[in-house]
């Protein structure tokens, strides 16, 4: 595994100042199983996942014989917007996937889906999630004589099944699986059938929907979110469980669950931030449960104001949620422009201070002489907040006072999300009135941990088995961290040879 800080930055189209300066998303996967348009569907799901990453995107499809692939750099549209490619991918089964690294560069050897033939024929994988015990793994797999062609953790499932001894893909799967630590959720296409896996903790998602195909019949599918489900007019089954792996062939759906299963603990920052508003994440809403989120923000943290304002868009349903508690109006003191494009300018040092006001406008009318409480998802960097806050006092904000919808930044994610290494994230460097200070505002106030576990139905969070993965927030990781103990280790005795 590649830790996300280490991703070739340099590289990346980020044009736009502020761009780092959030947690970005992890990436989607889809997989249809029996369905005419299998691979339109497939785009349309994977264009409904578009918030899940915007680098890269690709298609496998299978059309009973033949295995037909397309990849490119960019967005959904832009590699699959075309009918003749959609018309070069035939067949009733596919996978998808969205990416935004969180490891490996960003180059096409790098877009997913993976395939690879085997003895047993073809296979197709699209991964979400991260393993943290890849490099090991890697490591062990060239010596083995493994070619790897892409620099990603997850061409470590591709080897591991190569190697497995068992007879059938899906013991070879689980095989594979059974050697692998990290977060992910995946979705597999073989010659045979369409394979689906969650981690035992279960901690990046993976949903089944059903359709009907043009014959009356059951199609199926499997997607990150709902919303993927809606876009192609497909039913909720149910959430995958964490460590189950799904088979679904011309017989239905089969369910395998090979693993012990600990605890779950759902990312939490899906509720906050990463879902898309209008999907359901493991029975819960995401748009009630962030208006929730903002709602208990008010009642831990407000402050004398005339005006709730939302940092677009992700600030939206929180600040809904806060000004409908506290009674106050909700009003659009920033505007943001959506027709602003990843590679709109290139990011020299004299126009880089220009990049946020490139993206969000300030609403002079709805924000002069008023007192204003501006409601973001996060801060991580410190950047953006600051230059927002800057922009909001200029159109002659009385006062800013920042109000956050997640409690303090202080860790790296090291299961599927680009975070800054730690001593990147403000958080985890000052106090939240230093915090403040650095970005201009009159106060600043995060939702208390307790308070976000609240809002998703919960007294409160459990110390001693909590209900979500909340690593970001408190240090507690709940899958081990392998390569980088290696990583601190091998650091350490290179410190004793030197000494």
């Amino acid at each position: 595994m590649t830790h996300p800080t280490a991703c070739d930055r340099g590289k990346r189209d980020i044009a736009l100042a502020g761009d780092d300066d959030k947690l970005h998303e992890e990436c989607g996967v889809v997989g249809l199983w029996n369905h005419d348009d299998a691979a339109a569907l497939t785009a349309l799901g994977l264009h409904a996942l578009q918030h899940r990453g915007q680098e890269a995107a690709g298609i496998v499809a299978h059309d009973g014989q033949h295995f037909h692939q397309h990849r490119g750099l960019g967005l959904v549209g832009e590699n699959f917007g075309d009918a003749r490619v959609i018309a070069a991918l035939p067949g009733s089964r596919a996978v998808g996937h969205n990416r935004y690294s969180t490891s490996g560069e960003t180059v096409l050897r790098n877009v997913q889906p993976l395939y690879a033939d085997f003895e047993f024929g073809g296979l197709a994988v699209a991964h979400n999630g991260n393993l943290t015990n890849a490099t090991a793994l890697r490591r062990q797999l060239v010596r083995r004589g493994c070619l790897f062609q892409s620099t990603m953790d997850s061409e470590v499932f591709i080897h591991l099944i190569a190697i497995s001894q068992y007879s059938t893909v899906v013991d070879r799967l689980i095989d594979a699986l059974r050697q692998v630590i990290g977060a992910y959720s995946l979705v597999a296409l073989t010659n045979e059938a369409l394979l689906g896996a969650r981690d035992p903790r279960g901690v990046r998602p993976l949903i089944l929907g059903q359709l009907q195909n043009a014959e009356g019949g059951t199609a199926w599918v499997l997607a990150s979110e709902t919303c993927a489900l809606d876009i192609v007019g497909a039913t909720f089954v149910r959430d995958i469980e964490p460590g189950e792996v799904v088979v679904i062939d011309d017989q239905g759906v089969h369910s395998i669950k090979p693993f012990p299963r600990p605890p779950a603990r759902f990312c939490v920052f899906e509720y906050i931030y990463f879902a898309r508003p209008d999907s359901v994440v493991e029975g819960v809403g995401v748009y009630a449960a962030r208006k929730r989120i903002g709602a208990e923000l008010a009642r831990e943290s407000h402050v004398a104001a005339d005006v709730v304002v939302p940092v677009p868009d992700s600030g939206v349903p929180a600040a809904m949620g806060y000004a409908e508690h506290i009674g106050l109006p909700f009003e659009l003191g920033i505007i943001r422009n959506h027709y602003v494009g990843r590679t709109f300018i290139e990011p020299t040092d004299s126009i880089r201070h220009l990049g946020v006001k490139l993206k969000h406008s300030a609403n002079k009318g709805v924000l002069e002489g008023r007192r204003v409480v501006l409601v973001d998802d996060s801060i991580v960097r410190g950047t953006t907040s600051r230059k927002i806050v800057e922009m909001v006092r200029a159109a002659g904000a009385a006062e800013v006072h920042m109000r956050i919808s997640s409690p303090p930044t202080t860790h790296s994610c090291f299961y599927g999300i680009d975070t800054p290494e730690r001593g990147k994230l403000l958080a985890a460097r000052h106090s939240v009135d230093e915090m403040a200070a650095l970005i201009g505002a009159d106060s600043l106030a995060f939702i208390s941990l307790d308070g976000l576990y609240r809002a998703l139905g919960h007294g409160g969070r459990n110390a001693e088995a909590p209900q979500y993965c909340d690593a970001c927030f408190t240090g507690d990781y709940p899958i081990a961290l392998p390569d980088m103990a290696n990583a601190d280790n091998r650091q350490l005795s290179l410190l004793s040879e030197r000494s």
